[in-house]
């Protein structure tokens, strides 16, 4: 994709991300004086035959996640397509100007979002950083509230992963990325009955090519438990190998890495990876509440009990480690595409 200036109403100020089928840049709008995260997909990537469909796919998926309101979520402000550079379409006028050519016919898809200074947690994991007991609890509770609002309003996620998951810099409060957006970036429309998603994350029913409901996100969520109690994924290997341990092989219980958790634990991460969905919990206030009683039923000290991603073993009175105060420039400051792989 050539360097642009302008999509839309949006200036573009610098690309902040690449995937597989698109640009995440950093833009502005000048009419409000707002800076906002936009996300691309590139139609000269697509056989002509699948654009349509792909098009409609990415502009209801952006539909469904702009009904979203909740301070965990990346808000979505806009859909539109356009050509690159050219300039913005007055929203007065009443005819369209044939030499403006539309998404499909080389032109951009996009989406215009919150911009967000952050970091990914899959970068905490990847650095091994440590989380206390209390605060692995708090992201999990933040993270299963957005889920819980986007479920209930019909939205379901399909690739939930820490790099998906943003911590704020400074107060280190979750916003959720890619609500249902993540699974156009994905896809590959040419093949029939791709499974969408990401293999260490993904639930049996998506292995499958099934329909997922919300069930299918807190199994997803359950694999990132995993990861906080014991600094590891519970599914590695070969993406052939990853899916026949999703499908056939239950994981270590955490206690098994890290002898100093309590059974309480194995039993949540149990439940909420269940292959059944009808075995998890049912909600993700269900799940929210099972991690929060165990986090209470935890000795005073565990406020400052520290899990040790480096060696999966914990150590009571560590300082307790927060997002950084700062973010370098380099760090992704918004939405990544979504076809980073986790």
């Amino acid at each position: 994709m050539a360097d642009i200036t302008k999509l839309g109403k949006y200036l573009i100020r610098r690309e902040l991300g690449r995937g597989a089928m698109g640009v995440v840049y950093e833009g502005f709008d000048p009419a409000i004086e707002r800076t906002v995260a936009i996300k691309t997909i590139r139609t000269d990537q697509v056989e002509p035959a699948q654009m349509a469909e792909l098009l409609a796919r990415f502009k209801r998926e952006a539909q469904a996640a702009g009904r979203l309101n909740h301070p965990h979520i990346v808000a979505i402000y806009e859909y539109g397509e356009d050509a690159p550079g050219a300039p913005a379409a007055d929203p007065d006028a009443t005819v369209v100007d044939a030499a403006r050519p539309a998404a499909g016919a080389g032109g951009i898809a996009y989406i215009a979002m919150e911009f967000i200074k952050g970091r990914e947690l899959k970068d905490y994991f990847d650095e091994n950083r440590r989380f206390t007991v209390k605060e692995a609890g708090r992201i999990m509770g933040e993270l299963l509230d957005a889920l819980g609002h986007a479920h209930g309003h019909g939205v379901i996620h399909r690739d939930m992963k820490p790099a998906n998951v943003i911590l704020l810099e400074g107060s280190g409060a979750v916003k959720v990325a890619d609500f249902g957006i993540a699974r156009i970036e994905t896809s590959e429309l040419t093949q029939a009955g791709t499974v969408l998603g990401t293999p260490s994350y993904m639930s049996p029913e998506q292995f499958l090519g099934q329909t997922v409901d919300g069930r299918s996100d807190l199994f997803s969520c359950g694999v990132i438990l995993y990861q906080f109690l014991t600094g590891e994924k519970p599914f590695t290997g070969a993406v052939t190998t990853i899916m026949h341990k999703v499908l056939k092989e239950e994981p270590l219980p955490p206690s098994t890495l890290n002898a100093t958790l309590p059974a309480a634990w194995d039993a949540v991460v149990r439940k909420s990876m269940a292959k059944n969905p009808d075995d998890r919990y049912q909600s993700a206030a269900e799940f929210a509440r099972a991690i929060r009683a165990v986090v209470d039923g935890e000795p005073a000290a565990a406020d400052s009990t520290v899990i040790n991603l480096a060696d999966a073993t914990l150590a009571a009175g560590a300082p307790a480690a927060r997002p950084p105060a700062a973010v370098p420039a380099a760090a992704p400051a918004a939405v990544p595409p979504a076809a980073a792989a986790a």
